[in-house]
């Protein structure tokens, strides 16, 4: 097919071999070399950059991935709405989506999914809000579920406010009171999530003109909240993020209160293939309740 050589070079980019690429492609690693050849060849300039630990993106390899991932998006939408028309539902949708949320909100989503349409296709990415912002850019992902921010620049579907929470240790003096004033995060040893790179913490502590010292950053919030635990510092996260974690540490509504919008994006509602609305009308559905 006319595709066959932009799957062989998003795959090969994908996973930095072509190799690789070949044994999910089921071609040789010669046939997926002389696909993105080819490829090359047509635009008239390098993708790929090879050497003896695989391939690599060129410079503008890098701008032609995204436009290559839509074209294949575009073949799959024709199939989608054909197979929709002759009374089949079939097709892929690829959900991004912080953990907590793939975590506590997702999977009864996906169940009853799975039961009203079996022939859909669903792939979860898993990731900070920048890893999930980047992959609904680049179309990796065809819907995002992230915390609100301006400037939106998606088609946005509201599901949930959630509380933002001080964690601190049992043995913190100002466990005792009902909330936390946020301002004492001045005077805090702060362990920061998401690698210090949590923009809802992040935007939270600018909005109050807060640096705290951050003594620790960790990538997984369990591991922040053992921290804690242990009385090596102190935290803030949404609260939906606590859920299930078995940790001897103190939650905290804030003082002021603060609290993030959780919800769904997707590039446009209107120009998603016909699964891609599937999922977004039973996830809005669900979760919106």
């Amino acid at each position: 097919m006319e595709n066959s050589k932009y799957k062989a070079f998003l795959v090969s980019a994908e996973l930095g071999s072509f190799t690789k690429a070949s044994k999910q492609l089921n071609y040789t690693p010669s046939g997926v070399s002389q696909l993105i050849n080819t490829l090359e060849t047509e635009l008239g300039f390098p993708l790929l950059i090879r050497n003896r630990k695989g391939v690599e993106l060129t410079t503008n390899g890098i701008k032609i991935l995204p436009i290559i991932r839509q074209i294949l998006k575009q073949e799959d939408y024709l199939k989608q709405v054909s197979s929709e028309i002759k009374g089949l539902n079939t097709g892929s949708v690829t959900i991004a989506a912080y953990s907590s949320i793939s975590s506590h909100w997702l999977p009864p989503v996906i169940k009853k999914f799975k039961e009203k349409y079996p022939n859909i296709e669903l792939h979860i990415m898993e990731g900070i809000r920048q890893e999930v912002n980047t992959w609904l850019d680049n179309n990796k992902a065809d819907v995002a579920f992230l915390s609100y921010k301006e400037p939106m620049l998606y088609d946005w579907f509201p599901l949930a406010k959630d509380s933002m929470l001080a964690i601190l240790p049992l043995s913190h003096p100002l466990s005792i009171l009902d909330a936390y004033p946020i301002k004492e995060c001045q005077n805090e040893q702060f362990i920061m999530p998401a690698l210090g790179k949590d923009d809802d913490v992040i935007s939270l502590l600018n909005k109050h003109n807060l640096s705290p010292n951050i003594v620790f950053s960790t990538l997984e919030n369990f591991a922040t909240l053992t921290l804690i635990e242990q009385g090596l510092g102190m935290s803030i996260m949404n609260e939906l993020i606590t859920k299930r974690w078995e940790c001897n540490v103190k939650k905290m509504p804030l003082s002021p209160p603060e609290y993030i919008t959780l919800g769904l994006a997707v590039h446009s509602y209107k120009k998603s293939p016909p699964a891609v609305k599937k999922f977004i009308n039973i996830a809005s559905e669900m979760l919106s309740k």
